[in-house]
């Protein structure tokens, strides 16, 4: 057989995780600059949509401000070919809190400061970039350091991405309407829309966004309403569109309209008295739902006596993973096949899931490598580079 040609490994390469790249290029010398070409760097960003996500992130639930350790772990079969440099995860549980990942970048804000700064990175190529504050929380102050932001990171198959900031109008605060500010990449700004993001009565959970039809969606929260007569009396979800700013409702499921705590209700997967319930939406225009799976807690962890939920989400569309005290499962929605991940050493009460695929995907001019620490050299790119050996997995 024939030996590959130079363009036909460049096609196969370009097919793989960012891990897999890395681990090869360091062994081979004519191919060790390949992950640095913006070609093949962008070839490999596009043939990574075609890919699902293939790992996750754990952090605790608590607020955005405060310093909080970062897990990475792959998925089922993505061990050898899928990860990032343990620098990046000293990075990220040093300095910063993950709020969104879309398609290989991840937008972070720097914690420990009573400002608000917020960051994108790549934490498989080791690259960040800063964004500018929204002139809504520039004032210092702890007052607004604390606050938790409602934000979206988007990156589609461009070479650019969006981040979508909800706020509350502080001339008429009190109304069910959001104020929305978008930061294109290419122009290096905040923009207002001039739509608002209606959000109907209750509270929306901003931290678990799901992108579908060129819209983000969020879940409300489960809290009883006395107000029986409200459109909103029921647990909703709500959506906002991306390029045209209107808002929709969608109903959920009157058997997903419970549930036993509200930090643990995300979307459409309810547990209630130590029951996973999932539904699919089949018909958005109409709300119509089918479930697909119901089952107990201690079916899927056989075990222990006594099994506690720390969280959950669905990756991919098709793995129900969760967290117990020590350890993290996934459940196939398909093939209901159950496995155990990994262990991890959290202690908070609540844990939260952001899906990844590690890929080397650019951003931009002035990205730089990630720093130590943005608290010992501040926040310019690149201030503080890592030193040679840094692409250590």
């Amino acid at each position: 057989m024939a030996p590959l040609s130079h363009d036909e490994l460049l096609e196969i390469f370009s097919r793989l995780p960012a891990k897999a790249i890395y681990r090869f290029t360091s062994t081979s010398k004519s191919f060790s600059k390949l992950p640095k070409e913006t070609y093949f760097a962008s070839k490999q960003t596009q043939n990574s949509l075609l890919r699902d996500d293939t790992c996750f992130f754990i952090q605790p639930y608590i607020t955005q401000s405060y310093n909080v350790h970062v897990e990475f772990h792959p998925l089922p079969g993505e061990e050898l070919s899928s990860g990032v440099p343990q620098s990046s995860l000293e990075f990220l549980s040093n300095s910063a809190k993950i709020l969104s990942s879309s398609n290989g970048l991840i937008l972070c804000r720097a914690t420990g400061e009573n400002e608000v700064k917020l960051l994108i990175t790549n934490p498989a190529t080791q690259s960040w970039l800063p964004i500018p504050t929204p002139d809504e929380y520039k004032q210092n102050g702890t007052s607004i350091g604390a606050v938790d932001l409602k934000i979206v990171l988007e990156c589609d198959d461009k070479d650019d991405y969006l981040v979508y900031l909800f706020y509350d109008n502080l001339v008429d605060w009190s109304s069910s309407n959001l104020d929305c500010k978008v930061y294109h990449s290419n122009e290096g700004v905040w923009k207002s829309k001039q739509e608002r993001f209606f959000t109907g009565s209750r509270k929306l959970k901003f931290d678990m966004p799901v992108h579908h039809r060129g819209a983000v969606h969020f879940i409300s929260d489960c809290f009883p309403s006395w107000n029986k007569k409200s459109p909103y009396f029921r647990p909703y979800i709500m959506s906002y569109n991306f390029e045209s700013g209107n808002s929709r409702m969608l109903r959920v499921p009157k058997e997903a309209r419970k549930a036993t705590d509200p930090n643990q209700s995300i979307c459409l997967v309810r547990l209630r008295k130590h029951v996973f319930t999932i539904w699919t939406l089949t018909h958005y225009e109409t709300s119509e739902w089918r479930r697909v799976l119901k089952i107990r807690v201690k079916a899927m962890v056989k075990d222990h006596p006594i099994i506690r939920v720390k969280g959950y989400a669905v990756l991919n569309g098709d793995l129900l993973v969760f967290a117990t005290e020590k350890k993290v499962y996934g459940c196939g929605l398909n093939d209901m096949r159950i496995q155990e991940i990994c262990d991890h050493e959290f202690d908070f009460n609540v844990l939260r899931f952001t899906s990844y695929k590690d890929t080397l995907r650019t951003f931009g001019t002035g990205a730089g490598t990630l720093p130590l620490s943005l608290h010992t050299c501040g926040t310019r790119a690149g201030t503080l580079p890592l030193p040679s050996h840094k692409q250590c997995w």
